[in-house]
């Protein structure tokens, strides 16, 4: 195939790339993009696609996806999905270069936006141009073309990265508008938490949104048992927790949470049963949240448990695409966030693999426990509450340095690992051998995994925007780019 000239920045415009048919042997800026792939799907066309499902895992650093692989392997004799898929040579893989158009190091809005309309934004902004213009997302496109659209996850969802697929607006932290988008707009499954955004009596503007969608034709469910017994055509929105859905390690150990929240693998299958309803196809977005939210605060618990949870998702897509042509699946992370690892301890490194181990005797994350503590906190208390979470006995001199952290009487030569999340992260790396480097994103190119029709287009080093582009077009729906 003829390579295209470039733009004068070195960029090809959305003609180009439409154009082409395939992303195999061009050049956008310095990086070969994509080339072809033993994905089984032959030379896909544009059309192919009936069905889209894009999920995240949020803030995954490659440290992440390893050690949730060690984590299954060691725990339960089976390697996480996603590897599996590795493993299996059933996917594309590559690298994805996240970068925003304001900084190297991305937020999760400016990453979900572009591959939700397109273009590289500047962070904390949704589908907002630098003057302020809206620019269609792709549900929206997909609503328009006739087709199901959603969203699952276990962040709020008007989060930035559920936002990015499908609302406007300046600040990302503008959720009580995003709920009344989502409803405006008219999607057709919305699943997570966020219930201050929806509840009046939380709401500033005292809307009941439950009330106004449950008038616009959608079945509002509220508790797990109620999504389970979901079976029908109509629109779909379950809330299921105040803020964002508890993590998954809590989740596991408290009898309301298990009773009452669904984990994100019941979420995107109760999704794709809805959406798979349409006879036109449908685009789902799914997303591991928290797996971010815990690398933010160096909790490996938190972590870990997390990016399985998100990999028991994965299997849920793997189930509905079994004997499947009609569906491209793309998985990957958004950023980096604070590079975890399993670091070598001990003689020989012998001591990595039993330290590790301790994670799968734990009950709690430390967010569970840290938001319990104060500077008027004694050291008893600290280690009781610590041992009590991870059946870990931390030292006397470890506990009253969480103390100082508290009272902000400690300060690391590293100043941002001075606060208490990181500092109990510190700590317990010392029983774990499992560290951090921070508690921000990273500029890290991410994994990127796709298969199903269109991943032949995908190769090893590709443009966080391309994905919008390689999304519409394979699933035939450009021509409702346009607002």
């Amino acid at each position: 195939m003829s390579q295209k000239k470039a733009s004068k920045n070195g960029a090809f415009s959305r003609r180009d790339f439409l154009k082409t048919g395939a992303l195999s042997g061009m050049v956008l800026g310095s990086g070969t993009l994509l080339g072809g792939c033993a994905s089984g799907n032959g030379s896909a066309r544009p059309g192919d696609a009936k069905n889209i499902i894009f999920m995240v895992s949020d803030g995954m650093s490659s440290g992440t996806l390893t050690a949730a692989d060690h984590f299954l392997r060691r725990n339960h004799g089976r390697p996480s999905h996603w590897i599996s898929l590795y493993e299996q040579n059933r996917v594309v893989r590559g690298l994805m270069d996240m970068t925003s158009g304001s900084s190297i190091v991305t937020d999760s809005a400016a990453a979900s936006c572009s591959w939700g309309c397109g273009r590289r934004l500047v962070n904390g902004r949704v589908n907002m141009t630098e003057d302020e213009q809206p620019l269609k997302p792709i549900l929206k496109i997909f609503r328009d073309a006739g087709k199901a659209t959603g969203l699952a996850t276990t962040t709020t969802i008007t989060h930035a990265t559920p936002a990015g697929f499908g609302a406007n607006v300046m600040a990302r932290g503008e959720e009580p508008t995003i709920a009344t988008q989502y409803l405006e707009r008219g999607y057709d499954v919305l699943l997570g938490g966020g219930n201050r955004f929806y509840s009046a009596e939380h709401r500033e503007d005292g809307r009941d949104l439950y009330s106004e969608y449950a008038q616009a034709g959608y079945k509002v469910v509220r508790k797990k048992e109620e999504l389970k017994a979901f079976n029908s055509s109509e629109k779909l929105l379950g809330i299921f927790y105040d803020s964002h859905v508890p993590y998954t390690l809590d989740h596991m150990n408290t009898e309301e949470y298990r009773r009452d929240i669904p984990t994100l693998a019941e979420m995107t299958e109760s999704a794709i049963n809805r959406l798979s309803q349409n006879p036109n196809g449908f685009i789902l977005q799914v997303e591991g949240g928290r797996v971010d939210h815990a690398a933010h605060g160096n909790d490996a618990a938190g972590l870990i448990y997390d990016q399985i949870a998100f990999d028991d998702a994965i299997a849920r897509v793997l189930e509905f695409t079994e004997n499947r042509d009609d569906t491209l699946v793309i998985i990957t992370t958004d950023h980096g966030n604070a590079n975890p690892g399993l670091n070598g301890v001990g003689s020989g490194y012998g001591e990595s693999e039993p330290r590790f181990d301790r994670l799968a005797e734990f009950r709690h994350t430390n967010n569970w426990f840290l938001p319990q503590l104060d500077e008027n906190s004694s050291v008893s208390r600290i280690r009781e509450l610590v041992e009590y979470a991870t059946k870990i006995e931390i030292r006397r001199d470890e506990a009253e340095i969480l103390r100082k952290a508290y009272a902000r009487e400690y300060e690391n030569l590293h100043r941002m690992m001075s606060r208490p999340w990181p500092v109990m992260g510190q700590i317990l790396a010392n029983y774990l051998a499992f560290n951090w480097i921070g508690t921000s994103h990273t500029s890290d190119y991410v994994e990127l995994a796709a298969y199903g029709p269109g991943s032949d287009r995908i190769g090893p080093f590709t443009k966080n925007t391309d994905l919008f582009h390689l999304m519409v077009e394979m699933a035939a729906v450009q021509a409702y780019q346009e607002a």
